[in-house]
């Protein structure tokens, strides 16, 4: 098939060998030349491939920690937050409840000055009572001694009396 391009029917030794020596040398040219630069941009892009893949994984595992965290100072605000409203909740029961035995004792001793005063008043209501009827008795034994009474005269001392009375209390 390749027949035609070779002018010769047989292969030459020395053209071998030339062929040979020339791609030795090209592949070491290119090795030198291109070989090099490619298996360092390869190996570099294969750290970089590394590196990136690490510092992902690095970042992932640091957001999982942080996540972490941040559902634990959640959990913990939480339950600082029911801590302090269970103790709001106490101390206004207390609060409350001081407040309400305080009004009570203030009711139950208010009661009892006024049942005090109360009382106070009514014995010195009886105190003047009494006293104005000894006076009344005096003033009536008195005036029976001087004169004789008639019906009349009994009620127009009496009258006259209370009138008097009156006029004792209302200065």
């Amino acid at each position: 098939m390749l027949s035609h391009l070779v002018i010769g029917q047989s292969l030459y030794f020395g053209d071998s060998l030339f062929y040979i020596v020339t791609f030795l040398l090209l592949m070491w040219i290119i090795k030198v030349v291109a070989w090099g630069p490619v298996t360092k941009m390869m190996q570099d892009r294969a750290d970089k491939i590394s590196n990136d893949i690490d510092s992902a994984e690095k970042s992932r595992n640091d957001a999982a920690d942080l996540v972490q965290k941040r559902q634990a100072a959640l959990a913990n605000s939480r339950s600082e937050a029911q801590t302090i409203v269970s103790d709001a909740k106490t101390n206004g029961q207390q609060q409350r409840e001081q407040i309400v035995n305080q009004a009570q004792a203030d009711v139950q001793t208010m009661k009892q000055n006024a049942q005090k005063d109360i009382e106070q008043e009514r014995q010195d209501a009886l105190s003047n009572a009494r006293n104005d009827v000894a006076d009344l008795s005096i003033e009536i034994a008195s005036k029976i001694i001087q004169r004789e009474l008639k019906g009349d005269d009994q009620k127009a001392l009496i009258d006259s009396y209370i009138e008097g009375l009156g006029k004792q209390h209302e200065s």
